[in-house]
């Protein structure tokens, strides 16, 4: 803190003007002792109150009297200078757990507000940032704007993504419309930071908020596991106008598979798998850095892709190459790159900044991290040293990162961030208040469109964390659909990429409704009994299987081992089509609106699918196989026809 300011941790106070103002602190006690109080939290989630205030007492008491002390000096971000660096030892980690579901952000939210609260960020024994992390609070990329910046062969100026700050960086119409295809950063779903993947093939059958002629797909299966609503989707893929011609016209999906989406699909690009391309794991997206280092890492081909085939960012860049792209191309329309390996050491974030996808080995002789020149011999570094590149912090800047100095001046001067001052958390959003103040009409500038996003706004954009119930709950009968149903993907199965690993087959070739013994025998199901398992949307069959580590009132299964038959050249009677199932049938990705409308089943901040948030009831079935089913997809021409009999074996044969 600034020298010679004394804060105000709480309070109410009178501003000069006469207002009545309060610290960010202070609201969040208020709600917290009005809206949360142990009673009131164990009705939502059925714990004890005795057991909700022995944790928090716990926490409270280790946070403040459990001290961890290192004898490491470091400057804040206000000149003060500290011999040691303290930390409270109470770690909390969250992730898809909290983030998708309908309310996933607020919640996020409040658990990030305990931890503020806790002094547990960036502290030992506690949440520790990783490299290039922490960031401005909120990030600084912001995306499209104004629809006039999307123009014929001119490069966009802003990211396609980012993060908005107010509503002036929505990505709306004059008349406050959509402008993008999933309505992302529009007045819908304000902050989507990600994009909504999850209705762009709703909307584009509806035709809202307009038409399409080509979709294209990578990486994502949208015909099966990657989609909510799956037996839904499909028709809609299927589906034609009155005059014969298809509702989504024209459909290109790149894959390395013969996937479900595959088969309705226009135009196939053959992918590659992991083993046949490079690929890099970046610090510009998903970064696997440790807490005290920066850390990025590559994949190398190991086998010869298939004839036709190529990595689909192959395809993009020869593709960028042939429209003469800005970027990709030099002022006199040649290519700038050869491929998609060149690209990988050569392209940079812009030409006055030497940053690219890899950290380690930049420079013209390797000299260089994180930043630098592209280096030609960039990828036979990476290899020499395991395919892993790692630079160790220096001890001073490895705690306290979002008011350490001394950090902050490294990280500016490596480009990590754009500019070296303190990153404040905040309890209170300012961010949250000015499309709430928008919603209410006593700010300047952009204002929703309709009561309805008026409402919406006032409703969710509260600028203190809030819980409310997934809006699921709203729609359903909570009492007759009392399971809450979760689907998780498997790492070996991750998207497409790998999952049809032979030997994988053999020891994940079955996905299971993994149920709690107790609860299983209160419905008089037996273990790997055959039951079915019903939502407000749609219903399937399913093996179930007991564990112990499922909460009773909560059944879970593997997502994407089921597979729809004939898919991927199985075998249409192998064991992933028979026994295998999908719990996307039973998710839909729209919700009643409560007026006679429709309305994302997202979370209505940050558009993030609310996968989570499925409800079900279950019970026995008097058959076996898994349900639903479909018509076999049959062979693609020149599709490898399948083997009757797969084997291999680890001893060379004689001869």
């Amino acid at each position: 803190m600034g020298k010679g300011v004394k804060p105000a941790l709480m309070g109410t106070f009178k501003t000069p003007d006469g207002k009545t103002v309060k610290t960010s602190f202070q609201l969040v006690a208020e709600r917290v002792l009005t809206d949360y109080t142990p009673e009131r939290v164990s009705a939502i989630t059925g714990a004890p109150a005795e057991q909700i205030e022995r944790v928090g007492l716990e926490m409270g008491v280790v946070a403040r009297d459990e001290k961890i002390t290192l004898p490491i000096e470091w400057t804040d971000a206000w000149g003060n200078h500290h011999t040691t660096v303290t930390g409270n030892p109470v770690a909390i980690h969250g992730m898809r757990g909290l983030a998708a579901h309908s309310n996933g952000f607020q919640t996020t939210r409040a658990m990030s507000s305990l931890m503020m609260a806790l002094g547990t960020i960036d502290r030992p024994g506690g949440f520790r940032h990783k490299p290039p992390y922490p960031r401005p609070i909120p990030p600084c990329p912001k995306p499209i704007d104004d629809p006039s910046l999307i123009k014929p062969n001119t490069p966009l100026p802003n990211p396609p993504l980012g993060f908005p700050t107010k509503p002036e960086n929505l990505m709306v119409n004059p008349d406050g419309s959509p402008v993008r295809i999933d309505k992302a950063y529009s007045w819908e779903f304000p902050l989507t930071a990600h994009g909504m993947m999850q209705n762009v093939i709703t909307n584009a059958h509806r035709g809202d908020p307009y038409k399409i002629d080509t979709l294209i797909t990578f990486m994502a299966n949208m015909a099966w596991n990657s989609t909510m609503n799956t037996s839904g989707v499909i028709e809609m893929l299927k589906d034609k106008e009155p005059d014969g011609s298809y509702k989504i016209p024209f459909l290109v999906t790149s894959d390395a598979f013969f996937s479900e989406m595959v088969a309705f699909s226009d135009l196939v690009l053959p992918d590659t798998t992991y083993l046949e391309r490079y690929d890099v794991i970046s610090l510009l997206d998903r970064p696997i850095s440790e807490y005290d280092s920066v850390v990025d890492s590559i994949r190398q081909p190991i086998l010869a892709p298939p004839e036709g085939c190529e990595p689909f960012q192959e395809t993009l860049i020869k593709l960028a190459g042939r429209l003469g792209l800005q970027g990709f191309c030099d002022d006199a329309g040649k290519p700038k790159f050869a491929g998609y390996k060149d690209f990988i050491i050569n392209w940079t974030v812009a030409a006055d900044t030497p940053i690219g996808f890899l950290a380690g080995w930049r420079g013209k002789d390797g000299d260089d991290h994180i930043i630098g020149e592209p280096n030609p011999g960039q990828l036979d570094m990476y290899i020499k040293n395991g395919c892993f590149f790692q630079f160790e912090l220096e001890e001073a800047i490895q705690y306290n990162r979002n008011i350490n100095q001394e950090y902050l001046n490294w990280a500016l001067d490596h480009k990590l961030i754009r500019r070296n001052d303190p990153i404040i958390m905040r309890i209170y959003s300012e961010v949250l208040q000015r499309f709430r103040l928008a919603a209410k009409g006593t700010r300047p500038g952009r204002q929703p469109a309709t009561k309805k996003q008026r409402e919406r706004l006032l409703k969710y954009f509260d600028p203190v964390p809030f819980w409310y119930p997934p809006i699921e709950d709203g729609v359903v009968d909570t009492k007759k659909y009392a399971i809450h149903a979760i689907t998780q993907r498997p790492m070996p199965h991750y998207h497409s990429w790998d999952s049809q690993n032979a030997w994988l087959r053999q020891v994940m070739g079955q996905n299971f409704l993994y149920i709690n013994p107790v609860k299983a025998k209160a419905l008089g199901v037996a273990d790997m009994d055959w039951v079915w398992a019903e939502s407000s949307h749609g219903k399937i069959r399913a093996q179930a299987k007991f564990s112990h580590a499922v909460q009773p009132d909560t059944v879970w299964t593997w997502n994407g081992m089921g597979k729809m038959r004939g898919a991927w050249n199985l075998d249409p009677n192998a064991e992933e089509a028979t026994k295998g199932f999908l719990l996307n049938h039973l998710i839909t990705e729209e919700l009643s609106d409560g007026s006679g409308g429709q309305v994302s089943n997202s979370d209505p901040i940050t558009g993030q699918a609310a996968w989570y948030d499925l409800r079900v009831r279950i019970w026995k079935a008097d058959e076996e196989g898994s349900l639903p089913q479909f018509k076999p997809l049959q062979p693609l021409e020149g599709m490898v026809k399948r083997p009757d009999l797969l084997q291999y074996s680890t001893k060379k044969r004689k001869g």
